[in-house]
């Protein structure tokens, strides 16, 4: 007898794999979103429930938006659940700037002067840090934060709130 899932790591559990695939489920809905509403800023969180939208547009919009990125995200079309915009992008370029910056200062003595002079390699080794985050931020997204495949995620609830001028919509998930 064959168990139905057989785990391979933390990325396999069923929680981090909940919140990946809602994460995927998250970007590909503000990749579509983006197309219709290209100059609107919107943003996005994930959590095992489901995830959160920032973004005042229409409710019906949003419902749409949703079901065309999950049956997409199905249709093959993975590469919807790694977005530019991803917390996951900034978070590395911000680890690798400030461990180039850290590495160039090492060995500095206490005179100001000689942390001063360190300067331009700190900002040289920072911004390569930046550039190196570019396609590693995508790859961690391919990789650990995100999820294109949905299985049999499905949106059971999308809730909209209003807080002044800013709107927030909840979609719920399970599966």
């Amino acid at each position: 007898m064959t168990t139905p899932h057989t785990y391979h790591g933390v990325l396999d559990s069923p929680m981090i794999s909940r919140i990946r695939r809602n994460h995927g489920l998250e970007h590909a809905t503000l990749q579509v979103l983006s197309k219709q509403f290209p100059h609107q800023a919107m943003a996005g969180y994930s959590y095992p429930g489901g995830f959160w939208l920032v973004g005042n547009v229409p409710t019906e919009t949003i419902q749409l938006a949703v079901e065309e990125a999950l049956q997409r995200l199905r249709n093959g079309e993975h590469d919807l659940a790694v977005h530019p915009g991803c917390g996951t992008n900034y978070l590395t370029a911000g680890v690798l700037a400030g461990l180039a910056g850290g590495l160039a200062m090492l060995g500095v003595g206490k005179r100001a002067r000689d942390r001063l002079e360190r300067l331009p390699l700190v900002f040289a080794l920072a911004t390569l840090g930046v550039i190196a985050s570019q396609p590693l931020g995508r790859i961690l997204q391919e990789r650990v934060t995100t999820d294109g495949i949905p299985g049999n995620l499905h949106v059971i609830e999308i809730m909209r709130y209003e807080q002044g001028r800013a709107v927030f919509y909840r979609i719920r998930t399970q599966g």
